[in-house]
């Protein structure tokens, strides 16, 4: 009997919290309003009518997106009544900024033998001359020799 295949699960079914957590930071990323919203409440707290200002949508909309960063843990919101006001939280960025962490060993291993490859290429090439040198300078194109007396008549 073949085992039965499973579809891969959303993440609202995912096992771990941690990875559950990690979907939801990197889908409200993946977003450039909510990027723009994160980055102006890293200046400072701010009302959602406050965060809604700069952008060319409506207050519901920058609300739904506002919505979408507090689930991802990215966004505190405090409401009073009807006024929320918003405040970064820096735990859900910062188990984000972790996972990339991770990999970094890899992209450093991954620039180490591109650094290697560059310089067997570099070793085949003759070195550039550089002024100072004693060699003499290219003349400029399209100019033929001078002559005598080292001037060009007109």
């Amino acid at each position: 009997m073949k085992p039965a295949i499973r579809p891969l699960p959303f993440a609202d079914e995912v096992e771990n919290p941690h990875e559950e957590l990690l979907d939801r930071v990197f889908f409200a990323l993946s977003d450039p309003v909510r990027r723009a919203i994160l980055k102006r409440l890293g200046e400072r707290h701010l009302l959602v009518s406050e965060l809604a200002a700069p952008f060319d949508i409506s207050l519901q909309a920058v609300s739904r997106h506002v919505q979408v960063l507090v689930q991802a843990g990215l966004v505190q919101q405090e409401r009073t009544g009807r006024i929320a006001r918003c405040r970064l939280e820096v735990g859900a960025m910062f188990a984000a900024a972790v996972w990339i962490n991770e990999y970094s060993r890899y992209w450093q291993a991954q620039f180490d033998a591109l650094a290697g490859w560059l310089k067997t290429l570099d070793r085949g090439r003759p070195k550039p001359r550089r002024a100072g040198d004693g060699s003499r300078r290219p003349r400029a194109a399209g100019r033929g020799p001078r002559p005598e007396g080292g001037r060009r008549k007109r």
